[in-house]
């Protein structure tokens, strides 16, 4: 393994855990503020950092603005508005533990679309990690004495969203320049859960000091549109061209169990012991695919001989 996919895996692990972490407080924001009001000034705020950076530093990048780079954008956009508005609907009526939980089933759909999208097989160890892995989120989801709602439906659909922008993100992150697709994608989020919140929601509330300086709100969204947002889709679009999408989305299967652990240090939600077992099947099935599938192999074949 070379030092790239190495310092990449590393890079999208401490991605995973700035979205674990702050799934708590989201949950705390989206009381005062509705979903798609909060969704948009978030990406707009990510938009209007990374464009910055874009135009003092970078703005070479702007010649190479053209019709595909457009469209990849908007799509890798458009599948994570998905996530992120069906996330953030979830957690208005679950937990932030067990929408954490339900959102890690990406790492179960990311190697059965790319086989049907894409025609990637994914190999042995993805295989195998993926099983164990999909065993560990089932122990922290269907296990749990807390029964499934509306709210773990909606989550459901984020994973799908979430599932097809890693997918989508590994097609289009080698072919154009990590920023400004990185811009492209945070700005449709925006443009997106603004239109929305314009239509379905009290937007005014976005404009209102009195809600956006609420403790709980300008926190969440300081944090998640610096962290979550700008500096995390940057270094995904940046680092993912060095893996594979299945390999992405068991290091992003880690997720919940940073968000488990968020909640239980700061929302005093409880861990039975199928969720901590759950938490170290997840943590395993990301090392098992790490290991290279030869020397498997060949463990494998002595055990057998």
């Amino acid at each position: 393994m070379n030092r790239s996919v190495i310092f990449a895996d590393v890079s999208l692990l401490l991605v995973a855990f700035v979205w674990g972490t702050t799934f708590v407080l989201v949950q705390n924001a989206i009381a005062f503020l509705e979903p798609f009001s909060f969704n948009g000034v978030r990406f707009f705020m990510a938009a209007f950092l990374l464009g910055g950076w874009l135009v003092i530093f970078e703005r070479e990048q702007l010649k190479k603005i053209n019709k595909k780079l457009l469209i990849s954008g908007i799509i890798m956009g458009l599948f994570l508005f998905i996530g992120y508005a069906f996330q953030t609907i979830g957690l208005l009526h679950t937990t932030s533990s067990k929408a954490g939980f339900i959102t890690g089933l990406s790492v179960v759909m990311v190697p059965v679309f790319s086989f049907m999208l894409l025609k990637v097989k994914p190999g042995f160890n993805a295989i195998i990690g993926v099983s164990i892995a999909t065993a560990g989120l089932y122990l922290l989801t269907m296990t749990d004495k807390v029964s499934l709602n509306i709210g773990d439906a909606y989550v459901l659909i984020c994973a799908v969203g979430f599932a097809l922008h890693i997918i989508f993100t590994g097609k289009y992150s080698s072919k154009y320049p990590a920023l400004l697709l990185t811009v492209i994608q945070v700005g449709t989020v925006a443009l997106l859960s603004g239109i929305f919140a314009f239509f379905t929601e009290n937007w005014q509330q976005a404009f209102e000091t009195g809600v956006l300086f609420k403790t709980n709100v300008v926190t969440a969204l300081i944090v998640t549109s610096l962290f979550a947002t700008a500096l995390a889709f940057f270094a995904q679009t940046a680092f993912q061209k060095f893996t594979t999408p299945t390999r992405v989305a068991l290091i992003f299967a880690m997720e919940p169990v940073f968000a488990a652990a968020a909640g239980f240090m700061w929302a005093n939600e409880r861990l039975s012991f199928s969720a901590l077992t759950g938490c170290l099947l997840i943590f395993a099935g990301m090392v098992f695919a790490e290991i290279p599938a030869k020397k498997t192999l060949s463990i494998f074949r002595r055990k057998t001989a």
